[in-house]
């Protein structure tokens, strides 16, 4: 049998962190630490070692999205599933940004949660698309780039994965072992392809586009 993921659970909100505490009492978690604020899961981090922190976005005194870009600094085998009650491409975005490995609704089913925090402990991304209600004004955008995400080769897919994450074009031609300029040149293609052209819209995109959880395929032209 396989062992429980060994969780910290950061809300600043008592009955919000009841809740998640209860979607997560089941076989396969262990809840080491639950706190109501950054600082207290710094600490707790840096002692217990966990596999996972569930972490809110909005945390009084240190945000939620500073507290994961300083543990994903000091403690990269420490994943990091953000929550937040915004579905807005922007939190995402800033979420990707700080380094977390997923975001999540608060209003999510307790099973989607259970699905999610396994997910991001197996080295998966899990990044879901706004819901319909919500409004999204770079929508129209997605949309229609959306229609040519199959012209992309897998090279230039593996390109735009590296910018969704928040990679610098040094950084990605390192992962591919090209040249900065040949990673410019597939930036410039990527931004002509899909008609957008700044990098908050490419990593909009491929979230939208399901395309972090790809592996890159570094033999590809």
């Amino acid at each position: 049998m396989s062992a429980a993921i060994r969780l910290v659970v950061v809300d600043d909100h008592p009955l919000v962190r009841e809740g998640i505490l209860q979607a997560l009492s089941v076989r396969g978690f262990q809840v080491l630490a639950d706190v109501g604020s950054a600082e207290e899961a710094l600490a707790c981090v840096a002692e217990l070692g966990p596999d996972v922190v569930v972490m809110d976005i909005s945390l009084p005194g240190i945000s939620g999205i500073e507290a994961t870009e300083r543990l994903r600094r000091d403690h990269p085998a420490t994943r990091v599933l953000m929550l937040s009650v915004h579905d807005h491409p922007e939190y995402a975005l800033e979420s990707v940004r700080a380094g977390a490995s997923g975001y999540l609704r608060k209003d999510s089913l307790p099973a989607e949660l259970r699905s999610a925090v396994q997910a991001v402990h197996a080295g998966h991304t899990v990044f879901p698309l706004p819901r319909p209600s919500a409004p999204d004004a770079t929508a129209p955008v997605l949309a229609a780039a959306a229609t040519r995400l199959e012209s992309l080769t897998r090279r230039e897919r593996d390109v735009l994965v590296g910018i969704a994450s928040g990679k610098s074009n040094r950084e990605i031609a390192a992962d591919f072992r090209l040249s900065v300029r040949t990673i410019e040149s597939y930036r410039e293609t990527l931004m002509a392809k899909l008609g957008i052209h700044s990098t908050a819209g490419l990593t909009r995109f491929a979230i939208a586009s399901h395309l972090l959880g790809e592996d890159g395929a570094r033999d590809d032209p």
